[in-house]
């Protein structure tokens, strides 16, 4: 996650000036958002099945829509709240299965990271309203960047030994993540969110994750999802469906 972070940060705040006035902000969006949240997520993901975890990071949509209501004062609809609901039933029912015996610390993770996620979006949007969406991205990477490869030196320790015996594999997805993914994924996002309620942007977000990553996790990993994992994961989905297939609401 430092390289990932490192990398689009590189290619981007060439083209983007300082952001005076907004550096505060956007280091602490920064420790929330990418630092504080991936740390976590990414040290619950190497504790539990990938397939799991991409369901559970589902849990991000009803986290944003409750911080968003609480910070921003986005008012979800009643079926929003039913949604909310429904997909933390899902979770419930998705922790019981075998896969996840005697994981639950890493599923704690997993969860604890998606809201930290949420939250950080949260904070991100008003700094999309004030910033170009890709000089955001670039200038949260400039600080999350060297602080998480800084961290996996105190904590991970012979950082640069991992550096050196990396696979070409692995310094492929580095170099995707961060020159590609990044850039363009977070990019599109930001854009979005500047004019769009929470609750309608998180859940087409988080859409795809559920089908791409389990098909990943199943054929290229060989995991085995249990019934469980696709009876809760099914229940989560329907109740994001509820949260972004809204009604508009009629104005006065």
């Amino acid at each position: 996650m430092g390289l990932r972070f490192t990398f689009v940060a590189s290619l981007l705040i060439w083209w983007f000036p300082i952001p005076k006035g907004f550096l505060k902000k956007i280091f602490i969006v920064s420790l929330i958002a990418n630092t504080l949240q991936y740390s976590i997520t990414y040290t619950g993901l190497s504790l539990i099945d990938a397939s799991a975890a991409v369901l559970l990071v589902q849990t991000e949509v009803p986290f944003g829509v409750v911080f968003a209501y609480f910070m921003l004062k986005e008012k979800p609809t009643v079926r929003s709240l039913i949604g909310i609901s429904i997909a933390f039933i899902g979770v419930y029912i998705l922790t019981g299965s075998p896969n996840l015996d005697g994981k639950y610390f890493g599923v704690g993770l997993v969860i604890l990271g998606s809201g930290i996620w949420a939250l950080g979006q949260v904070l991100v949007k008003p700094l999309s309203k004030e910033l170009n969406s890709l000089a955001l991205v670039a200038w949260l990477g400039f600080f999350s960047g060297p602080i998480l490869i800084g961290l996996s030196a105190i904590f991970d320790g012979n950082t640069i030994d991992y550096f050196k015996n990396a696979s070409l594999e692995t310094w492929m997805i580095a170099l995707y993540l961060g020159f590609i993914m990044q850039p363009i994924t977070y990019g599109c996002f930001y854009y979005v969110l500047k004019n769009n309620p929470i609750y309608k942007v998180l859940p087409i977000v988080t859409m795809g994750i559920p089908p791409t990553g389990l098909l990943a996790a199943i054929f290229l990993l060989g995991e085995k999802p249990t019934k469980e994992l696709f009876i809760g994961g099914s229940i989560i989905i329907l109740g994001v469906m509820l949260i972004v297939f809204n009604k508009p609401q009629k104005k006065n």
